[in-house]
């Protein structure tokens, strides 16, 4: 019996023993559905706080509860831990790990790179390694299968190796990790067809694909219609300010067709790991074979400009009360970079924060889910205490994040001039209450004097 054949059988019998490498936001919630699936998995991460909370059923992702994670422990079905040297026990790995911009936004694939360093004294003919890191076309090939020929292995025959993105949604009730169609792309058709035979036992949808380079470009395609619509929609916002004109009922009307409308909504800018990264990489990529991407380079720029469209909104919104920016209080509403989520990566709330810092602001935030972050100096920043009287203290209250236990009533009646980034106030036709993509009175004056 061959490689694959062995393979096949331990999987399609639950006795293989799976590894996920990297245990945030994929990985765990990845892990915790091979268990219920009837998998032993070891989940390996080097963040020994991460894994101490782990062993003691404390879950840090809000889509893990406790009581998952306790079912997983007291099963012996689930072993976190900090050490690499249990890959040898295993037969496949799972790669879940960040792939961020580098300071010069560049892509840093340096954790992969980790990865593989990591894992070669343990890696054994056999075995199915999967990346599920979003990352540019070719990185499968680049930085692992070139490390295993290395090493003499040789896939589809004795190693396997697939890619396959990560799809997670925080916050998702409706498609979480088991539910979400996933993409897998085989370095050969036998590396296919194991990695869709093992990840068929806990995804209900697996959509296999020529090759691990379709499969990368497929996640970036992904990602990067989404920025670039964004940005289109929050282009056609400020024009619509400009005239005068109310964007969201705009965009209301024009999504009750039927066909050929997709409907996007502008907002304070884009965050979260993927959309405002993964067209760099795209881009960063296609450069490489000297294409430029006037689409991609645009739409990051717009979107990048939204934290400032904002603070300038709310200039506009003070200057009605004859102040400015300078030495006001500013409170924002809503830090995590989307509803009732605490995931605070690339929120443009944290750019907001230091925009008003910038401009002179006294500022502070309220989220109920993002209690505290660090600010550009490394200062820890907490959340407030929520109470009417602490906010009717603020000059000005910036909604940033439209978490859905927001009290938008009680908050519509404090009275405080309010700018809305995310149309959560539409119910409310107030004066106080300045929408992003609508004309502020100041606005329309300024315009009519132009007219004239």
């Amino acid at each position: 019996m061959g490689y694959f054949e062995q393979l096949s059988q331990r999987i399609e019998m639950k006795e293989a023993r799976i590894g996920v490498i990297g245990l945030g936001y994929v990985g765990l919630p990845l892990a915790m559905e091979m268990v219920k699936a009837g998998f032993t998995v070891c989940g390996i991460d080097l963040n020994e706080e991460k894994i101490n909370s782990l062993r003691d059923g404390s879950s840090y992702i809000n889509d893990i509860s406790d009581q998952e994670l306790e079912q997983g422990l007291t099963t012996r079905r689930f072993f976190p831990t900090t050490n690499y040297g249990v890959v040898k026990e295993l037969d496949a790995v799972s790669i879940c790990v960040p792939t961020p911009l580098s300071e010069n936004q560049d892509p840093d694939t340096s954790f992969i790179t980790r990865v593989m360093e990591n894992i070669k004294p343990f890696l054994k003919k056999g075995m199915l390694v999967t990346l599920e890191s979003t990352t540019y076309p070719g990185t499968t090939e680049e930085l692992i299968l070139k490390e295993l020929k290395r090493m003499g292995y040789e896939a589809g025959k004795d190693i396997f190796l697939c890619y396959s993105p990560e799809r997670v949604d925080p916050g998702n009730d409706s498609f979480q990790t088991h539910n979400m169609p996933k993409v897998m792309g085989g370095m050969t058709e036998r590396c296919n067809a194991v990695g869709k035979l093992l990840y068929s036992n806990y995804i209900e949808h697996v959509v296999p694909v020529s090759s691990p380079k379709v499969a990368e470009m497929s996640k970036l395609l992904e990602n990067t219609f989404r920025s670039i619509n964004i940005a289109f929609v929050n282009e056609i916002a400020m024009m619509s300010e400009r005239m005068d004109i109310d964007v969201w009922e705009v965009i209301d009307a024009a999504a009750t067709k039927p066909f050929g409308f997709m409907k996007f909504q502008p907002g304070p800018g884009i965050g979260g790991h993927c959309i405002p990264l993964d067209p760099m990489y795209l881009s960063w990529k296609a450069k490489g074979f000297r294409f430029y991407s006037k689409f991609i380079d645009l739409a990051q720029s717009i979107n990048n400009n939204m934290p400032d469209v904002v603070v300038n909104k709310t200039s506009q919104a003070l200057n009605i009360y004859g102040q400015s920016i300078n030495s006001s209080n500013i409170l924002i509403l809503g830090m995590a970079y989307k509803p009732n989520i605490s995931d605070l990566r690339e929120s443009p709330g944290l750019y907001l924060y230091e925009l008003y810092k910038e401009h002179g602001a006294d500022v502070d935030y309220y989220d109920p889910h993002a209690h505290s972050f660090l600010d550009s100096e490394e200062n820890v920043v907490q959340s407030i205490t929520y109470s009417k009287k602490t906010l009717k203290k603020y000059d000005c209250i910036v909604l940033v994040t439209n978490h859905s236990d927001f009290d938008y009533d009680e908050l519509a009646h404090l009275g405080v001039p309010i700018v809305d980034t995310r149309n959560a106030f539409k119910e409310y036709d107030l004066p106080h209450i300045h929408k992003l993509g609508t004309a502020s009175k100041v606005h329309k004056n300024q315009h009519a004097s132009l007219a004239l």
